[in-house]
């Protein structure tokens, strides 16, 4: 009889108490498909004596909330309103440990020593790591103790099974791994992810790693009982994608060792050099071109109405085809239907199965605004840059914040070759009857007081101070406002800044340390924007048709140039726009690689 030794890792709770130990196995078992031959053998790490004597304050806990749901993945816990609500009693106690656990080394050191400790005794074939017990296993992964003689080999042949995880929380990874997932030296890596899950749990999307896979697993039922681990290890699409290609195989090879190897094929890549390995990587097909260009002109409101943001996109379409784009993989999304929805949906379709040295486009013509938001303290603590969608109305749910898109591109290969282009601004805009229109909204009264507090020296309206995003990210002041803004608490469209938590001096300990292969950071694509930060991006009229300044003028410098690199191309966009009276400074920003390359990659 052939055993599979199967390592089960609790989630939070004191499971001294629970069933745990007789549930995991009974849920399993049921749907395991049964092969001739082939046993279940379970094991299980417990670490609930690491945090006795751990007590956590009702204000620590408030906070430790805001932490995790600022993500805008949970945003379950915003109200429409933008303060964070009340979460339930066991969800908000979660929290509180997830963040001491994040932040404290102790609690991480004897977490990784417990579970490499059960790794080495029992040799397990599979590891299944629910809620916090999947933060103690990858920070334990990606620690430089798991290369160690005794533990590298028992590893490399176990599949490792996450659900329930908070992993991908931007503040959970930006702290472990530096706002990147890193790689594990597993077999393989199966993540369930429930969209219905409360628990502060993320996806990992876009991530072209050779031994992961994502599967959905959608289940809501009343309470946290959308985080339990049976309901993850019963759903379909586990059975189909991960037990039942593990049973199928398991029995006739010689040995566990590559067994998820065997389940999802070799991985891209391995055994191959050259232009082979690339192709591989791409999943055996040639790179592609695909572009996702959005403009509106037909806001609900007369008074913020455009009139050049439809003929934008149909520039942009012209000049990207004249460029090699097909024609097929250019979408466009146009006025009412650019809702919040709309826009992300199609996100989704641009940045999907991306792969190295694929070229993709985002382009926004229409309005930008700036949105105070709350934080953890429940004030108002940072500025968000937004894209104003048809629907837009103030609320994180109907705006186009990097809250909800860094989770598309941060895993994206860095050879990916991501542009966004957006024609508005953030500074706010007044409409002149006659005069040029800026693409720009002011936001209502209501929202404005967020970033206002009232000096008493001066009896005066005055802006808030608030807190400093990214502290200690570069020494480079001019780097840090192009990534955090002028006032270091900006959270800016494509810069993944709620990812980037770890100063340069800590990432450089952990790289000359205990993490030698910490990732350099989330995936940065390349941005450009009409103009920089506190500028207004304004119309042009050609004859009688409206266009963006901006694009109007890139349009035709791309049509005129044919080796330009991007950075040259901003340049030169600028003059043309002073030439043309526009006071507005087109910025760039993005790896140096792709800033020197030529348009469009050419």
């Amino acid at each position: 009889m052939k055993k599979l030794k199967v390592l089960s890792v609790h989630g939070l709770g004191d499971q001294r108490q629970s069933t745990w130990k007789e549930d995991w196995p009974a849920a399993i078992q049921a749907v395991f498909p049964a092969v001739a031959g082939l046993e279940l053998e379970f094991e299980f790490v417990e670490y609930d004596d690491i945090f006795e004597g751990v007590t956590l304050s009702a204000w620590e806990v408030a906070g430790a909330v805001a932490k995790l749901a600022a993500s805008g993945v949970t945003s379950i816990f915003k109200r429409e309103k933008g303060v964070l609500g009340d979460a339930p009693h066991t969800v908000r106690w979660t929290a509180g440990y997830v963040v001491a656990w994040v932040n404290d080394e102790r609690f991480k050191k004897k977490s990784r020593a417990r579970v490499f400790e059960r790794i080495k005794a029992f040799k397990p074939d599979l590891i299944l790591a629910h809620s916090l017990g999947s933060l103690v296993t990858y920070n334990a992964f990606t620690h430089k103790d798991a290369a160690a003689p005794d533990v590298a080999p028992l590893l490399a042949r176990a599949t490792y099974v996450t659900f329930g995880s908070q992993i991908n929380n931007p503040f959970v990874v930006g702290n472990l791994t530096n706002g990147r997932v890193q790689a594990l030296p597993v077999a393989f890596w199966h993540h369930l992810y429930n969209r219905d899950d409360d628990v502060f749990t993320a996806p990992i999307k876009n991530w072209a790693a050779p031994n992961f896979r994502q599967t959905d697993t959608p289940f809501d039922l009343p309470g946290v009982g959308d985080h339990a681990a049976e309901g993850y290890f019963q759903h379909t699409n586990t059975i189909e994608n991960v037990w039942r290609p593990i049973s199928a195989l398991a029995v006739g090879a010689r040995e566990f060792v590559g067994l998820s190897e065997q389940v999802s094929g070799p991985p891209p890549g391995t055994a191959k050099s050259g232009g082979k390995a690339k192709a591989a990587a791409a999943g055996g097909r040639a790179p592609r071109r695909k572009a996702l260009l959005v403009g509106i002109n037909d806001y609900p409101n007369a008074g913020d109405r455009l009139e050049g943001c439809v003929n934008d996109v149909f520039t942009m379409s012209s000049v990207l085809q004249e460029c090699g784009f097909p024609a097929e993989s250019i979408r466009v999304c146009l006025d009412a239907r650019a809702t919040a929805e709309g826009i992300l949906q199609r996100l989704e379709w641009l940045m999907d199965g991306a792969r190295e040295e694929d070229e993709l486009v985002f382009y926004y013509s229409g309005h930008g605004a700036q949105v105070p938001e709350y934080g953890e303290n429940f004030e108002p603590d940072r500025n968000v840059e937004v894209l104003v969608p048809w629907d837009f109305d103030w609320t994180p749910e109907r705006a186009i914040s990097d809250d909800q898109i860094h989770g598309l591109y941060a895993q994206l290969p860095y050879e990916t070759r991501l542009a966004m282009i957006f024609d508005c601004c953030h500074a706010g805009g007044i409409h002149r009857n006659g005069g040029a229109r800026a693409r720009g909204l002011t936001p209502p009264d209501d929202i404005r007081h967020r970033e206002l507090r009232w000096d008493l020296k001066t009896r005066m309206w005055v802006p808030r101070d608030f807190r400093r995003q990214g502290k200690g990210f570069t020494d480079d002041g001019v780097l840090e406002t192009r990534y955090f803004g002028k006032d270091g608490s900006t959270e800016r469209l494509g810069r993944a800044a709620m990812r980037r938590t770890l100063s340069t001096k800590a990432y450089e300990e952990r790289k000359a340390g205990d993490q030698p292969d910490i990732p350099v950071g989330p995936y940065l694509p390349l941005i450009i924007e009409a103009c920089g930060e506190g500028e207004l991006s304004y119309e042009y009229r050609y004859g009688a048709v409206s266009h963006g300044a901006f694009t109007y003028s890139l349009a035709a410098i791309l049509r005129e140039k044919k080796k330009i690199t991007f950075q040259t191309l901003v340049e030169e966009t600028t003059a043309r726009l002073s030439d043309l009276g526009y006071a507005q400074k087109p910025q760039i920003l993005g790896p140096s690689a792709l800033v020197g390359a030529l348009t469009p990659w050419r």
